[in-house]
């Protein structure tokens, strides 16, 4: 270890952990055991120690029991729950890990970990870092100590303390002891906020001079402050952190140690730290620089970036893009609205580190001169527009669909960073560029709010100075190219991924944006009078209700409803709030309504009619572009865990097709004159894929010889030569029912019978058809052995809380791990058939569109003359589009009309 300077640095250990179990993901290892918040906290330590390398170092942690504050005052945080066990199982790895680096770790029974940083900082001889993301210790700031907050990025000097808080560090107790503090029950004034208070300090300039001229304070407010006087000495004691305590270690003895890389290297494999094992093993400076123990991102390279104003610049950067293998690529716009986006600037990467921007449309004050948007985009069109050199970025549809509003097809797309992410593990994180720069590349990136500025108070990207957006601007392009060179070569080492990302994902991309700018034709006029039919029924439906209820109250007032079912009415209590009330929540009038009552019925179907008159009759309208006439979703691939895709504005997944009225919103979505809509659904896919997955005989031979699947499941089940329509119908309760893991008393419930007749129809079943059960047990095993299932195309589908202790958790998982695979590969296979069909349109029948995709549906917009010719092929395409992977027929239902709901 080299010779430590007189900075020191103390890290609230405690605090970090809190704040990243509760702000990451429920991630577990191998072995089930939790690891959100310990690789939170580590990949927060392994930036800080490479950033104060050689400064003294602690992390301080609370020590378990009751502090002095406890014997203050009784209630001292007593409303805080105790720590959760995932919570709890994580803390002395984390010290373990923090030791095995060779950082110090301090745990002083008796008091907190605020007391021990105060009195080391009042201590230190040097500089003081005090990184943590408690506002209490704001009072320690002084010219020499400075706050940290390393998940926001900020710091805070005493001129950042007022600015934050309105006071400075000096009232920060009094300021504290005002307010109150609810997480740690810390009484304060009631009515007394952070302005309030910080108005009152500032004025009479501290606490005790506001006491002495507490009658001056007028109105509500000051009558409170008056009958909590005698309690404000205890407050300002509660949040006082003493600096003066008989510590056994001094500033001078923290210094880190040389890290025991044995430990260190077992710690990160137990607990699945695959990034940080591999630098540790690397042995280079971005595993242990110089033996400090301090871990630096992959390959973190010098950042050049480069904002280009002139032809010479734009010229280097043509040469250097045309010379290069590959590019990344972001635009900055003035909307995130892909349909109304206009340019403002071009950021380009070829290499980490350098990148330029090229601003094209700012206009705040002191903007300087800039190239002309059309000649920027006419000179970058040939390259853009070429397979070669290969383009990447970050949700690359976006830019791709802002490009073509300027005529610009952009081709050889070869690699997002955000699908690289969702198809290396769905679960693991959220796969914006901030999650993943932090996670990946340990790189906290500015955001759009840092640079810009929030609400009303937002600056638009526009104004913002050229040389501050132009490093925001190439961060981005550099970061999705560091981003694909760290997570490409783990897609390529895992053949089933590569194949998922290169032929599945990638390829959709294009797809989606030619579905999403074509957009789809609905009917306003129908739609109007659909929200005024809805009003009409919503009525009719409040007016039973409250003739049900005995009395008129609120449809929408959890708080009447809970009143009327469970005091006037006595209507059984289902479940409970967390503060112990009876819960009205939906599974609960849904359990009350199968029950036979009346009233929760009413309220459930007053709530489906409201929801479709919000959501979509009376949305839908709003939607409709300007320009096209047309609704124009957005589709998004990575979201849902299984593969399948999402949307939004509206989410066409989620309209309801079990009721009439929900059916009838499919009808405003209608074919443009001379054109007719082709729906084309995949039937029963995801029992077909279960025969595939299970290989089941039976299964399998009543897909291949086309017979009534569900007819066929009776006949077995209930051993019966001819069978009727309840028999039927149960028997279709059964086949879906297992695939999202039903048990006997939910079968029971949906059937209206016994638990105990439904178990033994579920038992009749797996006799009928072992190789389900079979499959089923393999499922389950393959998650707890290897943490996640796998579609038919290689796609994984990670299963983090299969080891839970957490009992419903853990059940939850082991039904994820049955149904993931087959959902899984449904959507697999509807992306598949979205990539050929577009393909077919694009070489044969030009005119005709995507225009839509639900679920296990295509539906296309075609001229009304190549209907049958358009059906005929998406059906043979689309029952072949599983390139023989999947081994049981799939079968297409096909429909023609002039809407979305006649076409079914």
């Amino acid at each position: 270890m080299t010779q430590p300077d007189d900075r020191l640095v103390l890290v609230d250990g405690s605090s970090y952990l809190y704040r990243a179990f509760h702000a990451l993901p429920a991630l577990t290892n191998a072995n089930g055991e939790p690891t959100g918040a310990l690789y939170g906290v580590v990949n927060m330590l392994h930036k800080l120690l490479a950033e104060e390398p050689e400064a003294r170092f602690a992390v301080v942690f609370d020590a378990p029991g009751k502090t002095f504050r406890d014997e203050l005052f009784e209630q001292y945080k007593a409303h805080r729950p105790p720590m959760p066990d995932e919570l709890r199982a994580q803390r002395e790895p984390l010290k373990a890990i923090i030791a095995a680096l060779g950082v110090p770790v301090l745990e002083v029974p008796g008091v907190e970990a605020d007391d021990v940083i105060g009195t080391l900082a009042a201590r230190a001889s040097g500089p003081v870092l005090i990184s943590t993301t408690d506002k209490d210790m704001a009072q320690l700031v002084d010219e020499q100590v400075t706050l940290l907050n390393t998940m926001s990025g900020t710091r805070l000097d005493p001129e950042g303390v007022r600015e934050k808080f309105g006071v400075p560090p000096e009232l920060i107790r009094d300021y504290l002891a005002l307010v109150g503090d609810t997480s740690d029950n810390i009484p304060g004034v009631p009515k007394v906020g952070p302005k309030t208070a910080a108005k009152w300090l500032n004025a009479y300039g501290s606490l005790d001079a506001l006491r002495e001229q507490a009658d001056e304070i007028r109105g509500k407010v000051g009558e409170s402050l008056r009958a909590h006087l005698d309690e404000l000495p205890l407050s300002v004691d509660l949040v006082t952190i003493r600096c003066d305590l008989a510590l056994e270690v001094a500033p001078e003895d923290l210094v880190r140690q040389s890290p025991d890389r044995e430990t260190l290297g077992g710690l990160y494999q137990r607990y699945g730290m695959r990034r940080f094992l591999a630098e540790l093993q690397a042995g280079d400076a971005a595993a242990a620089a110089d033996g400090t123990g301090a871990s630096l991102p992959p390959n973190a390279p010098e950042v050049a970036y480069e904002v280009v104003l002139d032809d010479h610049g734009l010229a280097a950067w043509m040469e250097r893009l045309r010379n290069a293998d590959a590019f990344s690529i972001d635009l900055e716009t003035n909307s995130l609205n892909y349909m109304d986006a206009e340019i403002v600037g071009v950021s380009l990467a070829v290499e980490p580190g350098q990148a330029a921007y090229l601003p094209v449309a700012h206009c705040g004050p002191g903007a300087p001169d800039q190239l002309d948007r059309d000649r920027v985009l006419d000179a970058l069109r040939p390259l853009l527009e070429a397979e070669q050199p290969e383009k990447m970025g970050q949700n690359l549809k976006y830019d791709m669909s802002v490009l073509a509003r300027y005529g610009i097809e952009l081709r050889g797309v070869a690699y997002d960073s955000m699908l690289e992410s969702y198809v290396l593990d769905s679960t693991a994180t959220r796969h914006d560029m901030d999650s993943l720069a932090s996670k990946y590349l340990g790189v906290e990136v500015t955001s759009y709010e840092q640079l810009c500025g929030k609400g009303v108070r937002q600056v638009p990207f526009a104004e913002i100075d050229v040389e501050r957006a132009g490093h925001y601007a190439a961060e981005d392009a550099d970061i999705a190219l560091r981003l694909h060179q760290l997570l490409y070569p783990r897609l390529q080492a895992e053949s089933g991924l590569l194949r998922v990302f290169s032929q599945l994902e990638m390829p959709l991309l294009p797809v989606l944006s030619r579905m999403e700018r074509h957009g789809v034709r609905v009917d306003c006029d129908l739609l109007e009078r659909q929200s005024e039919e809805l009003a009409g029924r919503m009525a009719e439906v409040e007016q039973r209700a409250h003739e049900e209820a005995g009395e008129a109250f609120n449809l929408g007032s959890p708080k009447q409803i809970q009143e009327i079912f469970f005091e006037r009415m006595g209507l059984p209590v289902i479940q409970r709030t967390p503060k112990g009330q009876p819960s009205t929540a939906e599974s609960v009038l849904e359990e009350l309504s199968a029950r036979g009552h009346e009233l929760p019925r009413l309220i459930l179907e007053h709530r489906g009619l409201s929801k479709l008159k919000s959501t979509y009759t009376d949305k839908l309208p709003q939607l409709i572009h300007r320009d096209t006439g047309r609704v124009h979703t957005s589709y998004h691939q990575a979201v849902a865990a299984t593969g399948r895709l999402s949307s939004s504005d509206p989410n066409l997944q989620n309209i309801p097709v079990r009721t009439p009225e929900g059916r009838r919103i499919r009808k405003a979505f209608v074919a443009s004159p001379g054109h007719r809509l082709i729906t084309a659904d995949y039937s029963q896919v995801e029992l077909r894929i279960m025969a595939h997955l299970s290989g089941d005989e039976g299964l399998r031979r009543a897909f291949e010889q086309g017979e009534d699947i569900h007819r066929a499941t009776a006949a077995e089940v209930f051993a019966a030569d001819e069978v009727n329509d309840e028999q039927r119908r149960a028997a279709k309760a059964i086949n879906f029912g297992l695939i999202y893991g039903m048990s006997a008393w939910g079968l029971g419930r949906q059937l209206g019978i016994p638990r105990d007749e439904a178990q033994t129809y579920i038992d009749r079943y797996f006799e009928r058809y072992p190789g389900v059960r079979a499959f089923m047990d393999r499922a389950r095993e393959q998650a707890r052995e290897q943490g996640y299932v796998e579609t038919v195309f290689g796609r994984r589908l990670h299963v983090p809380e299969i080891h839970s202790r957490n009992r419903q958790r853990r059940e939850y998982a082991e039904r994820t791990a049955i149904n993931a695979p087959m959902q899984g590969t449904a959507a697999d296979v509807i992306k598949r058939a979205m990539i050929d069909v577009d393909a077919l349109l694009n070489e044969r029948f030009p005119e005709s569109r995507l225009v839509m995709q639900v679920h296990d549906e295509l539906v296309l917009e075609v001229p009304e003359a190549q209907a049958t010719a358009v059906g005929d092929e998406v059906r043979r395409l689309m029952e072949g589009s599983d390139r023989g992977m999947v081994s049981v027929p799939l079968e297409v239902e096909l429909g023609v009309g002039d809407d979305w709901e006649q076409a079914h």
